[in-house]
């Protein structure tokens, strides 16, 4: 692969380094956003409702207070999200059996079928990306962004992955 004419210096932490890297992850993340938009839109969803639905999608029987924690927003607006999910039918809770207070949720079918379209948008996207990248250039992606979250929550985020 080729360095590319904007690569970054050898002193890579001059002011005009890290506004470009902060820019590219803001119009990076935003056009990766709007590839769900059309979807979301023709279920009259938004992009909270998609990030609800991926994150129960990757950890069936996902409680809403660690769903509260994954998102960071607030249980007000997370209640409006997931009323919204629950009224078409795409997400459905039930008491924990442990502990009655604790709710677990889950996708329905419909809702699995969504998350899943959702996702190959993305997909599809993110892969022309890695591969145009390079798998050198993909870890160190992963270790920058890695590096943005706060030790308390890595492990919370890296359970995702151990479905």
């Amino acid at each position: 692969m080729t360095v590319p004419s904007h690569a970054a210096t050898a002193q890579f932490l001059r002011e005009t380094e890290i506004r470009r890297g902060f820019e590219l992850l803001y119009f990076g993340h935003a056009n990766l956003w709007r590839v769900t938009d059309a979807e979301l839109e023709a279920h009259k969803l938004g992009r909270a409702h998609y990030r609800a639905l991926y994150f129960i999608a990757r950890k069936p029987s996902l409680s809403v207070s660690e769903l509260l924690r994954l998102l960071a927003v607030t249980k007000q607006s997370l209640g409006r999200v997931l009323g919204d999910l629950s009224e078409r039918k795409l997400v459905e809770s039930r008491s924990d059996d442990r502990d009655a207070r604790k709710r677990l949720l889950r996708l329905t079918p419909e809702g699995a079928a969504l998350e899943a379209r959702l996702y190959q948008l993305v997909r599809e996207r993110l892969a022309r990306a890695y591969q145009a990248a390079g798998p050198e250039a993909v870890a160190g992606f992963w270790t920058v962004l890695e590096s943005l979250i706060p030790d308390s929550d890595r492990t919370m985020i890296r359970a995702l992955g151990d479905r």
